[in-house]
C-alpha cells in the first residue's frame, strides 16, 4: 500500500489516473474516496479538486465515445469525493482527527432534525421509497425479498431515518480515516494530526445523548427518539478507537483488532451497538487517559 501511496503523490498526473482508475473500480465509494483524502492532506484541497476535475472529465469523454451516460460520472465523483474533500481539508487545516470527527458528528445530528424539518414525517416518506424499490425487486423476480420488505415496510420506514444518516456517517468517516492512515505512513510526522486511537468524541455529544433521551421519554417524540439513538449510535466509533488504543498500548493482539473488523460485516448492529456502549462510558469517564495517568 505504501509503493502505491507513494506514486500516487509523487506526480500531479498519477494522481489524475489514480482517482479515475479507482472511481471504476468496486467499492470506489472506499477506494477512490480514500485517494482523495490522501490527495487532500498531501497537497491540499484546492489542488486535489483541480485533479479531481481533470480525472472526471477524462472519464467523461471515455463515457461520450462508448456512448454511456455522463451525467452518471459527474454524480459519482460528487457523491463519493465531495464530502471526503471537505472532512480531509477540515482535519488538515485544523490539524485534529478528534476536532474533525467531532464535527462530523454534529453535522450527522443535523442532517437527522433536517430530515423532519424538510419532510415533517420521514416515515411516510420512507414508505414510499420502500413501496418504490419492493416493485423494483419484482421487475429483477426477487418477488419473495418484494413480499418481505413490503411486510416490514412500516418497521422499516420508521428506522431508516436513522439508518440513513449512521451508514452514511459511518462511511465517509471511515474513509477519511482510510485515507489518513495512508497518509501517515507517508508523513515524516505521522502524529501530527494526532491518533485515532486518541478519539473522544466529547461529554458535548455524550450530554446531547442523555438529554434527548430523556426528552423523548417525557414528550414520546419521534425526532427526539432518532436523534438521541444517532447520537448514541455515533460513539461506536470511539469504542472502536478503544479497541485500537488497547493494540496499541500493547493490551490487545492485532489478531483480535482483525476479528473486531471482520465481524462488523457479520454481527453488523450487535457488534455497533456494543461499540456504541464502550465509547459512551468512556466518554464520561475518560479510562484511557486515567490509565495512561
Amino acid at each position: 500500500m505504501r509503493p502505491l501511496a507513494a506514486w500516487l503523490v509523487a506526480r500531479p498526473q498519477n494522481a489524475v489516473i489514480g482517482l479515475a482508475a479507482t472511481l471504476l473500480l468496486p467499492f470506489a465509494q472506499v477506494i477512490s474516496g480514500a485517494v482523495m483524502s490522501l490527495l487532500v492532506l498531501k497537497q491540499g484541497a484546492p489542488r486535489a479538486a483541480v485533479q479531481g476535475v481533470i480525472a472526471v472529465t477524462l472519464l467523461a469523454v471515455i463515457s461520450l465515445l462508448l456512448q454511456s451516460p455522463v451525467s452518471q460520472v459527474f454524480a459519482n465523483a460528487a457523491v463519493i469525493w465531495v464530502p471526503v474533500m471537505l472532512l480531509a481539508a477540515l482535519l488538515r487545516s485544523r490539524r485534529s482527527v478528534t476536532l474533525t470527527l467531532q464535527v462530523a458528528a454534529l453535522v450527522a445530528l443535523a442532517v437527522t432534525c433536517a430530515f423532519y424539518l424538510a419532510l415533517g414525517d420521514p416515515a411516510a416518506y420512507w414508505s414510499d421509497v420502500l413501496v418504490k424499490v419492493a416493485a423494483a425487486f419484482r421487475d429483477m423476480g426477487l418477488q419473495q425479498h418484494a413480499d418481505a420488505l413490503l411486510e416490514q415496510r412500516d418497521v422499516v420506514a420508521a428506522q431508516m431515518t436513522t439508518l440513513v444518516v449512521l451508514t452514511t456517517w459511518s462511511l465517509y468517516v471511515t474513509v477519511l480515516l482510510l485515507g489518513y492512515a495512508i497518509y501517515r505512513s507517508l508523513s515524516e510526522k505521522p502524529g501530527e494530526f494526532g491518533r485515532f486511537c486518541d478519539l473522544n468524541l466529547g461529554k458535548v455529544l455524550a450530554l446531547t445523548m442523555a438529554v434527548t433521551s430523556v426528552m423523548a421519554v417525557v414528550t414520546g417524540s419521534a425526532w427526539l427518539q432518532n436523534v438521541a439513538f444517532v447520537a448514541f449510535a455515533l460513539f461506536w466509533l470511539q469504542g472502536l478507537a478503544i479497541v485500537h488504543w488497547l493494540h496499541a498500548a500493547g493490551r490487545l493482539p492485532v489478531l483480535v483488532v482483525i476479528m473486531v473488523y471482520a465481524l462488523i460485516p457479520l454481527l453488523n448492529a450487535l457488534l455497533i451497538m456494543a461499540l456504541a456502549v464502550v465509547g459512551y462510558i468512556d466518554a464520561w469517564f475518560d479510562f484511557r487517559r486515567r490509565k495512561t495517568a
